[in-house]
């Protein structure tokens, strides 16, 4: 691979990246699901969990499916406090692994505003994703928020 392809492979995982935490922070959340494979997998898991090897998380999807479930329970039937997020993230780091698909991972910060309009930091930690390119473009074969935060404090209604 050519330092020009290693570039552009950086920018096209950069901007899959970028689509992923626009549709999220501008409430397109119907549009998550389509960033991954149809037997795409998400995760939160917390730093404690991952570092032991525990596979349990706070939130699991195992297909789209199982996504488009979560967001049509989030919109229609969890009770929530309208918020709004900002999400950054830096350190994107690519690793090629088979013909067609990469590994990436990459910080992230999430700050939470209530309508109130006071925020805070919600949640920190790190993406460790799996992504394929498909007829459509690169999409996640799977994405784990691993958050450092000893915890939640409130309820996860919005996917990270």
């Amino acid at each position: 691979m050519t330092p020009l392809d290693q570039m552009l492979l950086w920018f096209e995982l950069y901007s899959l990246q970028e689509r992923y935490i626009s549709v999220l922070d501008n409430d397109q959340l119907e549009a998550w699901p389509e960033l991954f494979t149809a037997d795409g997998h998400y995760e939160i898991v917390p730093k404690e969990n991952a570092d032991a090897g525990l596979p349990m998380g706070i939130i699991y999807c195992n297909n789209q499916g199982m996504m488009r479930d979560r967001i049509l329970s989030t919109r229609e039937a969890n009770l929530y406090e309208p918020q709004t997020y900002r999400h950054l993230v830096s350190g994107l780091i690519i690793t090629p692994a088979d013909q067609g698909m990469v590994k990436m991972s990459a910080n992230y910060v999430v700050i939470r505003t209530n309508q109130e309009g006071d925020s805070i930091i919600y949640q920190a930690g790190r993406y460790e994703d799996q992504v394929i390119n498909t007829a459509e473009g690169w999409r996640y074969r799977s994405k784990r928020a691993i958050y450092d935060t000893l915890r939640v404090p409130t309820l996860m209604a919005i996917p990270v």
